[in-house]
């Protein structure tokens, strides 16, 4: 693959990324408000959409992979900028990856609100089963008759006989 033609398959790359990312934002700002007004049914809506367009991004980001791989390039950051250097040395896809990387980082601070907003909920949750199932652990004490009964208000601890 010649330079030119690198270029312009990296530079739809990026664009189609940023645009995908950029897709993102409003669905975890969406979802935030759904979390917070426990709002399941569009909440699941949502993530149904913001998954299409993760499985979009990955894709991506998988196109970017193989470009690098099959200009025998390292796979990752370092490998992506060698491969800037060589197929564009006057630095015009900079901006659009810095864009592209801004709205990214963006993205990642949203979903880090939204997982710590599920983690407190889930916490919540698992508080209140630990009740309810506290609650039943209460173990049966043995009447007089040697029969089990359900506990009462309280306990008979000892007696003198």
């Amino acid at each position: 693959m010649d330079a030119a033609t690198c270029k312009a398959e990296l530079g739809r790359i990026m664009a189609e990324e940023t645009r995908l990312l950029n897709e993102l934002v409003p669905l975890l700002e969406r979802e935030h408000g759904f979390l917070q007004a426990d709002d399941a049914a569009s909440l699941e809506s949502t993530a149904r959409e913001r998954q299409k367009c993760i499985a979009g991004i990955y894709r991506c980001d998988e196109e970017r992979r193989d470009l690098c791989h099959s200009t025998g390039r390292a796979q990752d950051l370092k490998g992506l900028e060698e491969l800037m250097r060589w197929c564009d040395p006057q630095g015009t896809l900079i901006p659009g990856w810095a864009q592209c990387s801004a709205v990214a980082a963006n993205c990642r601070q949203l979903n880090d609100r939204n997982a710590a907003l599920v983690g407190a909920r889930l916490k919540q949750v698992q508080a209140r089963l630990g009740v309810l199932i506290d609650g039943r652990r209460d173990g049966m004490t043995y009447g007089r008759r040697g029969t089990d009964t359900p506990p009462s208000s309280g306990r008979l601890v000892a007696t003198e006989a």
